[in-house]
């Protein structure tokens, strides 16, 4: 377990095996669906961890946005940070998504999802630049049907 600090986006983020150098903390996401969906899109690039609070009755909606905007990503969710019920467990987005199918989500969620891999994103740019396209994309976007399988 991790010793509670100030927060729970802190502790999550020591919990779960990700990169802790950097990080974006997006705290939970807005209601409205155009603000949602420009954050969801700027996230797509970002090469920090990102850490997102979910309530548990739009966890399953929430994953599903999240894999479809980012791909497969790993992420670990932690749930009731602090408490008797503690758990942090690490998945890829489509595997939570299966996960939380078959089992109901209870409690409060913090999702530390790993940010984008630099690399590939300068890979990416760079034909993107060569091909005169628009701007780098997130790889198997919202295919999570060929990803299960």
């Amino acid at each position: 377990t991790s010793l509670p600090g100030a927060c729970a986006c802190v502790t999550a983020l020591t919990l779960s095996g990700l990169s802790t150098r950097r990080f974006a903390f997006e705290a939970f996401l807005p209601s409205d669906k155009k603000l949602r969906r420009k954050i969801l899109d700027s996230l797509c690039t970002e090469t920090r961890t990102v850490i997102i609070y979910e309530a548990p009755h739009h966890l399953r909606a929430t994953l599903q946005e999240l894999f479809a905007a980012l791909g497969d990503r790993r992420l670990t969710i932690c749930r009731e940070l602090t408490k008797i019920h503690e758990s942090a467990m690490q998945f890829t987005l489509s595997e939570a998504i299966y996960y939380y199918e078959q089992n109901a989500p209870k409690g409060e969620y913090v999702l530390v999802i790993e940010g984008r891999n630099m690399a590939d994103l300068e890979q990416e740019s760079q034909r993107c630049y060569e091909t005169s396209s628009q701007r780098p994309r997130c790889p198997k976007k919202g295919n999570l049907s060929t990803i299960i399988k």
